[in-house]
């Protein structure tokens, strides 16, 4: 049974809901955490519903922070937790696009998915595993996880946009590299990638100017 993610949103700047980015957060942060991105992009995608779900769990000893699934070398936790909790929380996520898009009225080709850290790596994997392609992922700071089984479990294409900062470390640089081949082994046509310079694990002025631009093509209509 998937559980209801809580979700904070900001509506479209001109009143006419035409396409929808759905903010996936880090581990230890929350939906807000990203939502205020919704400011600077909706001056540019006006048409733009933006939504950022919390993710299912909460995190102890923080009660403002979440994560979408266990992490070992972070909390002490088993590889199968990590994958029991991988797996649930792809369906929580899975369960809550396909409501969004009853709820608005849209069509999978009119949203995009805006990952940050775990949020990524939950946006890498959640997406290709759909059924019918979204308009695109945006994908800051993140891996991809399960890399050897993309290519026998990706059921659709969609644009990725990978963006990582070279100072970061948190998740290495080097993973924006592997992540681009895996996904091009796996058929992906239209990968692109951005190195923030001089940047840790956050999202640096150009690599947020990047990925407007990829939204704008991808469902600025």
């Amino acid at each position: 049974m998937t559980r209801v993610l809580n979700a904070e949103r900001k509506g479209p700047v001109s009143g006419e809901l035409r396409s929808a980015v759905v903010f996936v957060h880090g581990y230890g942060a929350n939906g807000a955490d990203l939502l205020g991105l919704a400011d600077v992009l909706g001056e540019h995608l006006p048409d733009t519903l933006f939504v950022a779900p919390d993710a299912p769990e909460s995190i102890p000893g923080a009660p403002f922070g979440y994560q979408w699934f266990p992490i070992p070398w972070l909390d002490g936790s088993s590889e199968e937790e990590a994958a029991r909790g991988l797996a649930a929380a792809a369906d929580d996520l899975n369960a809550f696009l396909d409501a969004l898009m009853v709820d608005e009225d849209l069509l999978p080709e009119q949203v995009a998915l805006f990952g940050f850290s775990q949020g990524t790596m939950m946006s890498l994997y959640v997406a290709p595993r759909r059924e019918d392609p979204i308009a695109g992922i945006v994908a800051f700071s993140g891996r991809m996880l399960s890399p050897e089984t993309l290519p026998d479990e990706t059921r659709s294409r969609m644009p990725v946009l990978l963006v990582h900062g070279d100072q970061d470390e948190v998740v290495p640089p080097q993973s924006l590299p592997q992540a681009a081949e895996a996904l091009q082994e796996a058929g992906f046509t239209e990968v692109f990638a951005h190195v923030m310079k001089g940047t840790g694990h956050g999202i640096a002025p150009d690599g947020l100017g990047v990925a407007l631009a990829f939204l704008r093509d991808k469902i600025g209509f």
